[in-house]
């Protein structure tokens, strides 16, 4: 549809078409909104029973290691192989941990997409 819509050859590839107009591939859209709900978590703006479910690695009672400095989220196990890693308390924050530093500390949600988005699109579409 979006070939046709750009009056775009049949036999052209998508992926052009995709970074002329800097949109994301399906699963990289995907990580976008789980990654979105998760700061909205994180922030007090999602629906209030999403908030339970996302919880900061850092645990007292742990010792303090360099690695709870930051804004990393706490993975829980899965028992189902086939959807556990695809429930929302286990996705986003695998997904949230694999994001750079300055995606996850954006003050604002706007700033957050903006930042998000083109970290995605570096990584799915190989630019620099």
């Amino acid at each position: 549809m979006t070939k046709l819509c750009l009056k775009q050859p049949y036999t052209d590839h998508i992926t052009d078409v995709l970074v002329s107009l800097h949109w994301l591939r399906a699963p990289q859209r995907i990580q976008f909104k789980v990654a979105v709900l998760a700061y909205k978590a994180l922030h007090g703006t999602a629906p209030q029973y999403l908030g339970p479910l996302v919880r900061v690695a850092d645990i007292p009672g742990r010792r303090t290691l360099r690695s709870t400095t930051g804004s990393r989220l706490h993975v829980p196990r899965f028992q189902l192989s086939t959807v556990g890693s695809r429930a929302f308390p286990v996705a986003a924050p695998q997904i949230w941990n694999d994001l750079p530093a300055d995606v996850t500390s954006a003050p604002t949600l706007s700033l957050f997409r903006s930042r998000l988005k083109t970290a995605l699109f570096k990584l799915c579409h190989n630019t620099v």
